[in-house]
């Protein structure tokens, strides 16, 4: 199969959504963040949604995405060889209950790798004033897809920091991911794809078993930095991003690694890494920066 990166640009039919305190809270609960932040409505602030929250916000479009995108002679078959591989978010303000969203996408940019070709669908989330509230860079690898070109799009790409080198580990944190963890996820989320929760579908694609998903992984990590470095604050967290590069299976432990702490231009820069039982890296490249 292949792909030319002449789609980049091509834009995808919208997608409206109203944000329930129901379906905030029940994101909190799947990873198990008891922040009141999330919990509290008797605050006069109200709620808020986790950070990680707007994956499940745009999840409906990439769970359905051949209804999406709207360019003729794009090989859709394609799009049934993709898995999750690198993620991006730039919060804005947090998601809050209530919000009335239009969420916005393009192929931001199509690009050669090794394993494939790498597709970024750029998302930004736009509140009933007209604000953005968050964007969103979702990168698909299409394994054993050729790109038939150079690729195009690199320099829509938002920049984030990276280390040069491996450094040594400030401090690492274990967490146990319970065998229940995946269909957890599934439920308060309505993230649903059968690789987490079908023994027999994870079987038939050539797995040992059902694995915990990405996003999941990934939202713990964050929630583990924030409680370290930022008091549990997550009105701090301006951005995330990391690869995915490794399996984490239920019933298992993760262990989040913070390998960096650099203070710049009024936030702070956090690096870390998430390894999985078997001392694999789960999570590459990670970076959250910190208002200060």
């Amino acid at each position: 199969m292949k792909l030319t990166s002449e789609f980049v640009g091509t834009t995808l039919k919208e997608y409206a959504c109203i944000v329930s305190a129901r379906s905030s809270m029940n994101y909190a609960a799947a990873i198990g963040d008891a922040n009141p932040l999330y919990f509290n409505d008797e605050s006069p602030e109200g709620i808020i949604a986790p950070p990680l929250f707007p994956v499940a916000i745009t999840w409906p479009i990439i769970a359905k995405i051949t209804d999406y995108i709207q360019a003729e002679g794009f090989p859709k078959e394609i799009l049934f060889t993709q898995v999750h591989y690198t993620e991006h978010l730039l919060i804005h303000r947090p998601v809050k209950p209530g919000d009335n969203l239009i969420i916005r996408g393009a192929i931001a940019a199509i690009l050669p790798h090794k394993a494939g070709t790498h597709v970024v669908i750029r998302f930004d989330a736009i509140d009933a004033d007209g604000s953005i509230i968050f964007t969103e860079h979702i990168g698909a690898m299409m394994r054993g897809v050729e790109c038939t070109d150079g690729g195009k799009g690199a320099e829509h790409i938002p920049a984030h920091l990276r280390q040069k080198e491996d450094l040594p580990v400030l401090w690492e944190s274990i967490i146990p991911i319970d065998p229940l963890a995946p269909f957890i996820y599934d439920g308060c989320t309505n993230i649903h794809f059968p690789i987490h929760t079908s023994v027999k579908f994870a079987r038939q694609v050539g797995l040992l078993g059902i694995i915990h998903q990405g996003t999941s992984t990934l939202a713990l990590a964050v929630h583990c930095l924030l409680n370290r470095e930022a008091g549990g604050n997550p009105h701090r967290l301006t951005s995330v991003y990391c690869r995915f590069t490794g399996m984490v299976l239920p019933g298992t432990v993760i262990k989040v690694c913070l390998t960096g702490k650099n203070t710049s231009d009024g936030g702070i820069d956090l690096f870390f890494h998430v390894l999985n039982a078997e001392e694999k890296r789960a999570i590459s490249d990670g970076y959250i920066r910190l208002k200060t």
